[in-house]
């Protein structure tokens, strides 16, 4: 096209199709046959053209344009789109380009300094939680300095858990997040987490209520610790947002060709404006329990790249119920 800005692009292909048709309609009027024939002929090749013209410099670079917003949103910092010249949508595209570097460089930026903060923080946390766990069993710590060495141990305790989950996001943002894949026996990685975690929740007041399958649970193909990962993160949501109701059941099952496990607790459950947001990094929500933010966007991405999804959701009657769904291996 000869202008360079697209509305006079489209303002000037809007004023030769509306000259071809005036001409035609001109000679129609005056039965004017094959001028006819001939302009009718000229203006179904100019549409085509023009259709050709707008998808391959206006529909597909907008397309392009919507994909790579959509890839921005969910976490792709980075994307590039391919210019298409020197117009608005152009323009514009180098805009969006420029934006998502920027985004990519600053959100590097960030997971490089909590990777630093984490492992500086992991060395003087562990001496903590191991010297308060230590003044527990002396004779001579009594009473209120008792429980204020417990409340600094069961701080610690969930400072060392915060800083797990943050190396693991930093892992996952630089790309050193990695599965190790074998078969798993997933009722048997399921079964010890519930024996390694169940009876803390027990402890805590929770009746949990796990009934094994009948029948016999395919072999998966996956990374089992992170999976366990994934179980004992999930379950100990339902210790902490769930522990009002006093209850947690878990099920394994298999549903339309692929492993299905639930775990619901009987809280308060989720605000539904909030559903949506639960799995995205550092939210928090409206809950009064301290966390990172992050534990159910790595389980999230640990059961993604088994091929799987996570759904959060309220359950009937109350309560959340998570539920993990993952593919049976061919082997």
């Amino acid at each position: 096209m000869f202008f360079k800005d697209l509305k006079w692009q489209l303002l000037a292909s809007s004023a030769a199709a509306l000259v071809l048709i005036a001409g035609l309609i001109v000679c129609i009027a005056k039965e004017l046959t094959a001028p006819a024939v001939i302009l009718a002929v000229l203006t179904g090749a100019y549409i085509v053209c023009v259709n050709l013209w707008f998808d391959k410099y206006v529909s597909k670079p907008i397309r392009s344009l919507s994909e790579a917003a959509k890839y921005i949103a969910e976490g792709s910092y980075g994307a590039q789109v391919p210019s298409v010249g020197d117009n608005e949508i152009g323009r514009l595209t180098d805009d969006i380009n420029q934006m998502s570097s920027k985004v990519a460089r600053s959100d590097k930026a960030t997971a490089e300094f909590i990777s630093q903060i984490s492992h500086e923080l992991r060395t003087p946390l562990t001496a903590i939680l191991g010297w308060s766990e230590t003044l527990q069993y002396d004779p001579a710590i009594k009473d209120d300095s008792l429980r204020g060495v417990k409340i600094i141990s069961k701080e610690a305790e969930r400072l060392t858990g915060m800083v797990a989950d943050l190396l693991e996001f930093t892992r996952i943002q630089d790309g050193r997040f990695n599965l190790r894949m074998e078969l798993v026996d997933i009722a048997a990685e399921l079964e010890d987490s519930l024996f390694t975690y169940g009876k803390l929740m027990s402890e805590a007041g929770i009746e949990v209520n796990y009934t094994p399958p009948e029948y016999d649970i395919p072999l998966i193909s996956g990374d089992p610790e992170r999976l366990k990962q994934v179980f004992l993160n999930l379950l100990d949501n339902a210790a902490k947002h769930g522990g009002d109701g006093g209850k947690a059941d878990i099920s394994l099952a298999l549903e339309n060709g692929s492993v299905v496990i639930c775990i619901r607790d009987y809280g308060h459950g989720i605000p539904d404006a909030e559903l949506p947001l639960v799995k995205n990094r550092f939210y928090k929500g409206s809950s009064k329990n301290r966390g990172s933010g992050i534990g159910l966007a790595v389980c999230d991405e640990i059961i993604t790249r088994h091929g799987g999804t996570l759904a959060i959701s309220n359950a009937d009657g109350g309560g959340c119920l998570a539920k993990i769904t993952l593919p049976i291996s061919e082997n």
